[in-house]
């Protein structure tokens, strides 16, 4: 017979904080108008921005001071509004609760500030955070809904941060629409020009992310240490072999 032992845990009310549900309609939808509104940085980068050929020979080429070098326009201006990567998009979202809690703590004084200002002191927030998920280790992004939670604790109901996973693959789309090779992670900066129908869209179809742990920290409420007795089978024994 299976035999049982008595294993003791530490219980917790609170699961991990799981991705928003968003159906495949809506993120086929999200998908198109992330495309199209990202599609003039790509055509930018593909007419004015030439691929490095290494520092050798961009040294090489400064040294020999090439006269014939066209005057490059300057970039759209919706490339202020939008960061792309996971390392650049964790650490901005890392930023954002402090900034927002130096604000508030302006207001309180009466100081005047800049309500776009954020990151750096010179960016606004995220309006949205999309992640490629589909083909990448869940280790890779499972910080995002956490991160994005906590940073958009100071922001308005209406207006709280988004993150839209995009389940299918669509890595290649994204990268041809932003013109680089490859994109895991695409953040979309509050009052970007010409992304109101996307953020529109994501805020009616896409529900911010609530964190069960942070409201309860939040509360300053006491709370004991609670251990689970669990009975756990360990299998029969087995009989020594004369």
């Amino acid at each position: 017979m299976d035999r049982k032992k008595i294993v003791h845990r530490l219980d917790t009310p609170f699961s991990a904080v799981e991705w928003p549900q968003i159906s495949q309609e809506n993120q086929d939808a999200i998908l198109e108008l992330l495309c199209h509104l990202l599609s003039p940085l790509g055509q930018y980068r593909r007419t004015f921005v030439t691929p490095s050929k290494g520092k050798r020979k961009r040294k090489l080429a400064e040294q020999q001071g090439d006269a014939k070098t066209p005057q490059v326009p300057p970039a759209p201006e919706l490339a202020a509004y939008v960061d792309v990567g996971l390392s650049t998009i964790s650490r901005n979202l890392q930023d954002l609760p402090a900034v927002a809690v130096s604000e508030k703590t302006d207001e309180a004084k009466g100081d005047e500030h800049d309500d776009k200002v954020s990151s750096g002191g010179k960016k606004a927030p995220y309006s949205i955070v999309f992640v490629a998920r589909s083909g990448q280790s869940s280790a890779f992004n499972c910080h995002f809904p956490q991160m994005v939670a906590v940073a958009s604790k100071f922001q308005p109901k209406e207006e709280k941060m988004r993150l839209v996973g995009l389940s299918k693959s669509c890595e290649e789309r994204l990268a041809t629409a932003l013109g680089i090779p490859r994109v895991s992670s695409i953040a979309v900066r509050a009052d970007a020009p010409q992304a109101k129908g996307l953020v529109d869209f994501v805020r009616e179809h896409v529900t911010p992310i609530e964190v069960a742990w942070l409201q309860e920290a939040g509360s300053g409420k006491f709370r004991e240490t609670n251990i689970e007795a669990v009975p756990t089978k360990i299998g029969s024994k087995k009989t020594k072999s004369s």
